[in-house]
Order: structure tokens, then C-alpha cells, then sequence
């Protein structure tokens, strides 16, 4: 394979650029009424219930509403995070809570201001500076790159790749000019789950070019073979170097409302990182960093809340099958389904929705064109199991019903 596709990215339209994938749905459904009661599987929003413990810990710490925390996060806060990491990934050391982890409004703003940072923490690079993104992607990985003058690189992630970037695609010349490379493991929207030897590979590069790696780890506790995802804190030297990654209560909690993340890695980056956060970002309420604590210390949610994604999973091997060339993910919670046989993407979207009342997005308004001109997201849907057994097992049946 060569990196063309990758490495000289033809711009979309300047209708669809840099727009929310989810606007650009409800603008292609609004005239549509749905044949059915709607079950909306387009958002990647949890809907298992929230665990027991977050009520009791907000109201035993609402006084601290009332103060401004710091913001680089509460000491305890770090220290449940440092240890959860280092236990979790079984890292050769412990963490350092005072300079390798800081608290986020959720990894959204963390990724976004990530880059920002980036592009002012590297040495000068070998040309425009580039931010490399997995193709399709998570829409603040494009934003952050613009928002940093930096070009973004939009790499194919297919089958033939194994859904992740082609390392032996990209040319040293892009390597040399890269700031940042982002990457989801396991990834969004495909699941797949990068093997310790690919991150090994990474953190490699990342080194070798002066590049920071920024691992989107959100879903790494939503695994649905039985196999943990390794870390890119794992795949890192032992000081991290190059390598920060992200994390949240959304996925992994059913907490998306609670905007409480972190960024942990490489300590030289996060010493610049919490530099531009302090003049950037609003600080994380002092009582949803003790709800963190509180989840980052309780194992049982969180296996009880991937046993949920796991027995749906297990309901799309029986209802899907092998249809739309469906093979169940190593990790995440979304379906990535090939109906190019059954139409474009938009149409079958369309459909959908028209004939069942399932609200699903296109693959290719998550993807950007290659300089082939090829979107590696046209022709998929994109379908989000977040809803509970009984639900999702009527809109399985009905997405069969309608495309056959």
C-alpha cells in the first residue's frame, strides 16, 4: 500500500468541511417521517443507568461547589488516577500524580486543546507542520489541528488496514513535519484494538520524529472478546516520553453528562499543556472530580456495564449474522456495517429511518476524501448500541427488516 491516500489529502466540500456529522443527519432526515417509533442509534451516547454511588458523592461534597478548584486537578483526584493507571496497565512504575496526570472537561476539550498545545511544544518541524488522524475520526481531532495551524493528515483506516493507520504507509518525509498523531484504541467507529506490538511501533516513530502521540483510550474498558486492550502507556518508554493519553467517565462510568476526563503520559508535554489550560479552560467542579475518585475506585460498575454491551453484541451475531459484512469488534460500542450493496450510504440512512424509525449516520460524513478522492467511511452506517437489551434487539431486527 502506498500513503497517497494519506499523505496529500484533497480538501472536501466547503459545505460539508469541518461540519458536525451530527447537523449534517438531521438536515438529510428533516423532511422524513419516521414509519416507525424512532430509536435513535446515530449518538455514541451511553444510556445504561448511572452508577449508585454518584448521587451520595455530590451531595457530600456540594460545598465545594463554591470554591475554585486547581486546575490541574485535586490532589486526591491524581492519586486515584496515577494508581488506576499503573494497576490497570501494570506499568513497570507508579505514575508520578504531581506531574504526569491532569484533570479535563472530558476528553473532548482535552484532545482539542491538545493539539493546540502540541504545535508549540515540538521542535520546528521539517516543513508545514501536520496532524496525522485516523480516517474516520473523532471530530475534535480535526478541530484541534485547525485551531493549531497545522495540516491535518487524514490516514485510511479499512479492512485492509485492520481499521487503524497503516504505519508502513507513511512516509518519513510526513513524519518529519508530523506534531501530534492521534489514535483510538479501540477505535471509533470501527473497534478495533491495536496489539501491543503496532503501539510499541508507534511510540517508536513518536520518538524517533519528535512527535507526540495522543492514545483516545475512552473505550478501553468496553472490550467484548474477553481481552483487555493494551495501553500506549504500556507501549512508552519508562518516562513516557512522547506519549499522552485520554480517558473518561462517558464511556466507561455511563457518566457523558459529568465532563470528567484526564490526560496522563509524557510529563515535559503536560508541564507546557497545563500552561495553556490555565488561560483556556474552565477548572473541573471539586464534587465531579470526587465522583471520579469514587468510579476510578469501583471495578463492579464497570464490569457489570460491559457485561450489557457484551450480551448486545451477542444479540447482533444472532440477529445481523454475517450480513452487511458484520463481524463483531474486539472493543467499543457501535456497529460498522457495509450496506454499499443495498445503496449509498445517505440513501440507506435515509431508509432507515423512513421505513423503521431507526436514526443511524452515514460512515462518510465521519470520514473526510483521500487524495484519490476515495471517503473510506462511503458505503457504512454507523449504528450505536447504547440502549438497552429490549430496544436494541427491535431495532436489530427492524435494520434487518428493512435492507433484508
Amino acid at each position: 500500500m502506498t500513503v497517497t491516500a494519506a499523505a496529500a489529502p484533497q480538501p472536501a466540500a466547503p459545505k460539508t468541511e469541518g461540519r458536525s456529522p451530527f447537523v449534517r443527519l438531521h438536515e438529510l432526515l428533516a423532511d422524513l417521517k419516521p414509519g416507525k417509533p424512532a430509536i435513535n442509534l446515530s449518538v455514541g451516547e451511553p444510556q445504561h443507568p448511572i452508577p449508585s454511588f454518584v448521587g451520595p458523592v455530590l451531595q457530600a461534597h456540594l460545598n465545594d461547589f463554591g470554591r475554585y478548584p486547581a486546575n490541574k486537578g485535586t490532589e486526591p483526584f491524581r492519586k486515584t488516577v496515577a494508581a488506576w493507571l499503573t494497576k490497570r496497565y501494570h506499568l513497570t512504575r507508579p505514575m508520578d500524580p504531581e506531574t504526569e496526570v491532569i484533570v479535563l472537561n472530558g476528553t473532548r476539550e482535552g484532545l482539542f486543546l491538545g493539539a493546540i498545545a502540541a504545535k508549540r511544544f515540538v521542535t520546528q518541524r521539517s516543513g508545514k507542520p501536520a496532524i496525522l488522524i485516523p480516517n474516520p475520526f473523532y471530530a475534535a481531532y480535526s478541530a484541534g489541528a485547525a485551531a493549531a495551524d497545522c495540516e491535518p493528515v487524514y490516514l485510511p483506516t479499512t479492512r485492509e488496514t485492520g481499521f487503524l493507520p497503516d504505519l508502513d504507509a507513511i512516509p518519513d518525509d510526513l513524519l518529519a513535519r508530523t506534531v501530534a498523531f492521534f489514535i483510538a484504541s479501540p477505535s471509533n467507529p470501527q473497534g478495533a484494538v491495536a496489539s501491543p506490538v503496532y503501539l510499541q511501533r508507534l511510540a517508536a516513530l513518536a520518538r524517533r520524529f519528535g512527535f507526540l502521540v495522543f492514545a483516545d483510550e475512552c473505550y478501553c474498558e468496553i472490550y467484548l472478546n474477553g481481552q483487555m486492550p493494551h495501553g500506549m502507556l504500556q507501549a512508552a518508554g519508562p518516562d513516557f516520553a512522547n506519549v499522552v493519553v485520554f480517558h473518561s467517565l462517558s464511556k466507561r462510568s455511563n457518566l457523558p453528562g459529568m465532563r470528567v476526563g484526564f490526560a496522563a503520559g509524557d510529563r515535559r508535554f503536560l508541564t507546557r499543556y497545563i500552561e495553556l489550560r490555565n488561560i483556556a479552560a474552565p477548572q473541573v467542579p471539586v464534587p465531579a472530580q470526587e465522583v471520579a475518585i469514587a468510579a476510578y475506585g469501583d471495578d463492579a460498575h464497570v464490569e457489570a456495564n460491559r457485561d450489557l454491551y457484551v450480551a448486545k453484541f451477542d444479540l447482533a451475531d444472532q440477529i445481523v449474522g454475517d450480513r452487511y459484512g458484520y463481524r463483531r469488534p474486539p472493543g467499543g460500542f457501535f456497529l460498522w456495517l457495509d450496506i454499499s450493496a443495498h445503496g449509498t450510504d445517505e440513501e440507506v440512512t435515509q431508509r432507515l429511518w423512513r421505513e423503521g424509525g431507526l436514526r443511524v449516520i452515514p460512515g462518510h460524513y465521519l470520514a473526510r476524501d483521500g487524495a484519490d478522492g476515495r471517503n473510506p467511511g462511503m458505503g457504512y452506517i454507523r449504528v450505536a448500541l447504547v440502549s438497552d437489551k429490549e430496544t436494541t434487539a427491535e431495532a436489530l431486527h427492524r435494520l434487518v427488516a428493512v435492507l433484508g
